[in-house]
């Protein structure tokens, strides 16, 4: 069962109460019989994990040229390290 806030008008007494969704909204303050006001507050909603921002959906960016660049020696392996890639994995070589 919610709770809801409410303040007086007239008095600004200002209560909490446990109301059903299918009760009426209060109208009268207990203390002194003026008119009541609903009291809204944002509510603290938090979203973990992926899927609830923009850039959640978007492809990674690309960390370098696909071209490779660089000299080919012609040799079947080189003494330099391989080539970083966006996603990690090593690159197979190219048949040339």
């Amino acid at each position: 069962m919610p709770t809801y806030s409410y303040r007086c008008t007239e008095c600004d007494n200002a209560f909490d109460i446990k109301q059903s969704f299918s009760d009426a909204a209060l109208t009268e303050c207990p203390v002194c019989g003026g008119a009541l006001r609903k009291v809204f507050s944002p509510v603290g909603v938090t979203f973990n994990g992926g899927g609830f921002y923009r850039t959640d959906s978007r492809a990674k960016p690309a960390s370098g040229s696909s071209t490779g660049g660089g000299s080919s020696t012609g040799g079947g392996s080189s003494s330099s390290a391989p080539a970083k890639t966006g996603s990690g994995k090593p690159t197979a070589p190219s048949a040339s």
